[in-house]
Parts: structure tokens; sequence; C-alpha cells
């Protein structure tokens, strides 16, 4: 199987840009309701990933205590994140992606070029493995029951 499959495309993703502001990051999450969103350069080369604990975090080492104070800095004040989410290539097996997927949330995709295509959701992966069980279940169920047969003592078999 092609982790294709379970890729939720750019289109439908929520990034954000290298050269935006603290505030625009912020905005950004809350609109989408996640809590941490890839962030792509001007090409759209993947770059990395911002949480809402990084923002916190930068908020406590700027001394942000007014909102308005968020517009003045950019999220490459943020030296690194937290905690590195590094993507996987398009071509990259199921299994290693199942690996990637079992720490994170969502995991970035690129192709050859570094070029963010799309993320995959651990979601997804959950929700296809529960529902190949859940077939897999109904096709034994369906299953008639192969019984034995067995000779009787009393048929005098020797």
């Amino acid at each position: 199987m092609n982790i294709l499959f379970f890729l939720t495309p750019k289109a439908m993703c929520s990034y954000v840009d290298a050269d935006s502001t603290l505030r625009q990051a912020m905005e950004r999450m809350e609109n989408s309701g996640y809590t941490a969103l890839p962030i792509l350069d001007a090409e759209g080369h993947y770059k990395g990933v911002i949480t809402e604990g990084d923002l916190l975090w930068a908020f406590k080492r700027l001394c942000v205590m007014d909102i308005r104070q968020t517009e003045e800095h950019s999220i490459t004040e943020i030296a690194a994140p937290r905690r590195a989410v590094q993507p996987v290539r398009a071509d990259t097996r199921v299994e290693d992606l199942i690996a990637v997927a079992a720490d994170q949330n969502f995991v970035p995709v690129v192709d050859d070029r570094g070029m963010f295509i799309g993320i995959v959701r651990r979601q997804a992966i959950i929700r296809y493995c529960y529902d190949r069980s859940r077939a897999a279940a109904a096709e034994q169920r369906r299953k008639p029951e192969k019984q034995e047969k067995r000779v009787p003592v009393s048929a005098g078999v020797q």
C-alpha cells in the first residue's frame, strides 16, 4: 500500500509561512482548530512545525504581555521547536510511516525535492486499521465453522 492513500493534500492543510509573525501563527492555529502547524518557506519547502507550546514558551521568553507585541516577532525568532517533526517522503513504506506516526499527531509528507505535499494524520491510519479489523471480524463471523468429522468409538474402528 502507498502512503499517499492516507494523505491530506497541501490544498486541504493549514500551515504557516516561515516569515509569519507569532500572532499570525497563533491566529492560524485558532482558526484551523489545530495545535500544531507545518512551517513552509516561500517556495513551499517544509521547514518544521510550530506548536501551541512553542508559542507559549516564546511569549514567556520574549516577555509578551500584550497580544499586539506578537505582531513584532517572527516565528523564525523561535530558535528551534521544542521537538523536531521530521517529514517522510512520498515513497516511504507504510510500516515506516506508522512508526513515525506513533509519536506525533501528524506526519508531514514531502516529495523528492523537499516540497511539502501534505500530511498524514495519525487518525487516518488508526481509522483504516480499525475498519480493516472490523471487516475481518465480520468476515470471520460469516464463515461457517468447519467441524471435524470424528468416527465414534462405538463404530468398531480398529
